[in-house]
């Protein structure tokens, strides 16, 4: 059989398949997969993070002791995409009345299990804190890990809350006792300084 049959009777075999299974092959190669629609929409959950912020700090002065003392300070920051948004980095600086804060937060998207990783580091310490681990739902995150503070083994949130396209809120709390109860020791209002188009 000459090649020009053999295309011949290829391309009347393909658009014999067209006309039979059309619609069905089309939906069945443009529906998008769940899981993987899932895994894309959670990887760009800090895109709102991105860009240049003005912080205003409020810190509970002694957490779990009991007191109300709470102080202010102003601090930057400056958070960019890595690996196409499946990480982002941040750098935090800050003049607090008990000195100067430079940190850095990396956060990680594990694809497979559809949650970040949070990692800070503090320059006065020079390494990366354990990772708070957790996901957004309905517009707000929740991430968690466990630490040892003051010889005592306790559980800290994070919460990125109130997400605007110029302005946000994240929230630190430390729990003693498991999880019932909460006690929040930190929350920044993050104001856009590059308002978003």
């Amino acid at each position: 059989m000459s090649s020009t049959k053999k295309a011949g009777m290829c391309a009347s075999l393909c658009l014999l398949l067209v006309a039979l299974l059309g619609p069905r092959a089309v939906a069945v190669e443009s529906a998008p997969d769940a899981k993987q629609e899932a895994i894309r929409k959670g990887q760009s959950d800090f895109d709102f993070l991105i860009g240049s912020w003005k912080v205003h700090n409020r810190r509970l002065k002694k957490p779990l002791t009991g007191s109300s003392e709470w102080y202010e300070f102003d601090g930057t920051s400056v958070a960019r995409k890595v690996w196409d948004g499946r990480a982002n980095i941040d750098e935090y600086q800050a003049d607090t009345p008990g000195g100067s804060i430079e940190g850095l937060t990396l956060r990680l998207y594990d694809r497979k299990a559809q949650q970040w990783s949070l990692y800070w580091a503090n320059a006065a310490n020079g390494r990366l804190d354990v990772p708070t681990v957790g996901s957004f739902k309905d517009g707000r995150g929740e991430f968690y890990d466990q630490e040892i503070l003051d010889g005592r083994s306790i559980f800290v949130r994070y919460v990125w809350s109130d997400i605007k396209p110029n302005s946000c809120r994240w929230e630190q709390a430390f729990s003693v006792d498991g999880g019932r109860t909460w006690e929040t020791n930190w929350i920044m209002d993050l104001t856009r300084t590059v308002p978003s188009p």
